[in-house]
């Protein structure tokens, strides 16, 4: 499909505003203006801001370069290879080679003219701080994500719920009828809200870390133990009382993955179900004693996938009119 984003609007209309610009300032190559701003855009404020700096300080040392090499040796193409032999490594050991492009079209402007002078040197000054100038200005709007941030943490939430009725399953009657579609979904998911995350963190120029990157960082490694303890839940060769007992737990917690922090109470409830189980009777049979050393492991498994939970600050309470509390587990 067809699809005009907010930065081809932003790259289309800055580079338009650069040029026009650089004509009333009567600048010679004035459309090199709308290059720089085009070079100048990124996806995010702060690689825009790094960008700009770096093609602004890359394009002053090309210049530099330029008028040393041009004006004591010769205007001659072996001189451009000349310039840039010394001019690459140098933006490479400054970190400033994203303005290796910009710096070589100034450097070509140099070359053309035939004369270095003060007014040149000027003109293209000028060229470049109005092409970072424009770009930085463009970049200033960035459309907010926060609601497709609470978008995957909601369908992030729900998978994680369906996964853990998936477990409850196995746990009461061995059931394998789940097709486990949740699994690749949620991975997917989480990798994608990671992204947008940091992308938003990149989008604050105040703001050094983000609660909702930290906050799919958490689901993540929580999904990681998810991912443990689905084959062992499924390799548990006997359905046994303590089974329905966690599957009971289970449950409760699957039906409250939802946005309150009381993970606390849940860490408290297994301690007591470990507690419980220990007074119980001694497995009679081998069967009965793996199937309760793997539902102990289970237990571990649960007790760390709530401990990454109650570990985390928590997210935002209010976005866009809209209460949001903690999430639980």
């Amino acid at each position: 499909m067809f699809k005009i984003g907010y930065r081809t609007i932003k790259t289309a209309l800055g580079t338009s505003i650069a040029i026009i610009i650089a004509q009333l300032l009567g600048l010679d190559n004035f459309s090199s203006a709308g290059i720089i701003t085009i070079l100048c855009i990124q996806v995010t404020k702060k690689k825009s801001v790094y960008a700009s700096w770096h093609r602004f300080l890359a394009c002053i040392i090309a210049m530099v370069y330029s008028t040393l090499l041009f004006q004591f040796i010769a205007f001659h193409p072996l001189v451009i290879g000349l310039i840039l032999l010394i001019f690459i490594p140098t933006t490479v050991a400054l970190n400033v080679n994203e303005g290796i492009v910009t710096s070589s079209v100034i450097i070509l402007h140099l070359y053309g003219s035939g004369k270095i002078t003060l007014s040149l040197l000027l003109n293209e000054t000028i060229l470049i701080a109005v092409g970072v100038g424009v770009a930085l200005i463009m970049n200033l709007y960035m459309p907010s994500v926060e609601k497709k941030l609470f978008a995957y943490q909601d369908e992030i939430e729900t998978n994680f719920s369906a996964i853990l009725m998936a477990v409850v399953r196995y746990l009461r009657n061995n059931d394998h009828s789940w097709d486990g579609k949740e699994i690749t979904k949620t991975a997917s998911l989480l990798n994608e809200a990671k992204s947008l995350a940091f992308k938003d963190v990149e989008n604050h120029f105040l703001r050094e870390e983000d609660l909702h990157y930290h906050y799919f960082k958490m689901r993540e490694k929580q999904f990681e133990i998810i991912e443990r303890i689905l084959p062992l839940v499924t390799n548990i060769p006997l359905v046994v009382k303590q089974s329905g007992i966690l599957a009971d737990f289970i449950e409760d917690l699957a039906e409250n993955v939802h946005p309150q922090n009381t993970a606390i109470l849940y860490l408290k409830k297994l301690e007591e179900l470990e507690e419980f189980f220990k007074g119980m009777e001694l497995p009679q049979t081998r069967e009965e004693f793996e199937s309760r050393a793997a539902l102990l492991q289970l237990m571990k498994e649960m007790e760390r996938y709530l401990w990454l939970k109650h570990s985390f600050k928590g997210l935002p309470k209010e976005s866009n009119n809209r209460m949001k509390k903690l999430p639980l587990a």
